[in-house]
């Protein structure tokens, strides 16, 4: 049988383009947005479409999965690729902004996968081509503001901060049911991410924020500017995540994802370099670090 692939947030991004590399394997997909006319070029290639908002509550969710296994046995692939930024700094975001963009970057993501987890945990496990016998792969979406914050967009940086951190917290609480959880990690890539209309800015803005010798100021400026000009390729991109989730292509004969796949050599260096300070912070103030401890008996 063709492995299962559901996919929210499809309409665009890398949901779009995984849904359509793993339509190109003659895999089956089911691809799903907010209003499935969003993914009729994707029913066209032979996706199965329907509606859903990840921030719809935990019931409506269970009830979709149970129908997506009644009619499709399994789902192999869950993946996870609802999410927007909410730019504004800390001082100007309400606390209505940044439930909401919880609600779609967190907690509608852990309700996707909390609806699926009784159904993949009961399904049967199959051979992987990297050897691997897995029930299913649950997938969600860090990004290089999973490694280091930033100022303008705080409230961003905490929610992909807590789905690399919920994703790592699941890859070792399913591994027992051979299933594995892995949190996909971009740099900044050539999607409508942070076009006008899929950026959201926080109501209050401060003048004092707007200072572009500010470092928010600088962020203020840059996410626009940067826009439709990212250095990542989401089609090379979705492709490789792909590979690398099925074992195949690009990754054929290494060894299986563990819990991230990182993508982009702009989230390369983020993560190395965040890697190398926190290495040296250890590293200097290592004999303070170590006389918290209770004393050796």
């Amino acid at each position: 049988m063709a492995p299962v692939w559901f996919i929210t947030a499809a309409s665009s991004g890398f949901g779009h383009g995984m849904a359509l590399s793993a339509l190109e394997r003659g895999h089956t997909v089911i691809a799903t947005a907010r209003k499935t006319s969003r993914i009729q070029d994707l029913a066209d290639r032979g996706a199965h479409t329907l509606a859903l908002d990840v921030t719809w509550p935990l019931a409506d969710q269970q009830r979709i999965a149970s129908d997506i296994i009644a009619r499709h046995g399994r789902v192999d692939y869950l993946i996870n690729a609802a999410g927007y930024i909410l730019e504004g700094s800390v001082e100007e975001c309400s606390p209505a902004e940044v439930q909401d963009v919880f609600n779609t970057n967190v907690f509608g993501i852990m309700n996707t996968i909390k609806a699926f987890l009784p159904h993949l945990r009961a399904q049967d496990a199959v051979s992987r081509p990297d050897g691997r016998e897995l029930r299913a792969t649950v997938v969600a979406f860090g990004s290089l503001g999973s490694w280091e914050g930033g100022a303008g967009y705080s409230a961003y940086g905490m929610t992909k901060f807590s789905t690399s951190a919920l994703m790592e917290s699941l890859h070792r609480e399913l591994e027992p049911f051979r299933i594995t959880a892995v949190t996909i990690e971009p740099g900044y890539f050539r999607t409508g991410f942070l076009n006008p209309g899929a950026r959201v800015v926080s109501a209050e803005r401060m003048a004092v924020y707007d200072d572009e010798s500010t470092p928010t100021g600088k962020t203020r400026a840059a996410l626009p500017a940067v826009d439709g000009k990212q250095p990542g390729d989401v089609v090379r991109g979705s492709k490789v995540a792909v590979d690398m989730l099925t074992g195949t292509g690009v990754a054929e004969g290494k060894k299986p994802v563990g819990d991230r796949i990182v993508l982009g050599s702009d989230c390369e260096q983020v993560i190395r370099g965040k890697c190398a300070r926190t290495l040296s912070l250890l590293d200097e103030w290592q004999d303070v670090i170590r006389s918290t401890d209770y004393p050796k008996e």
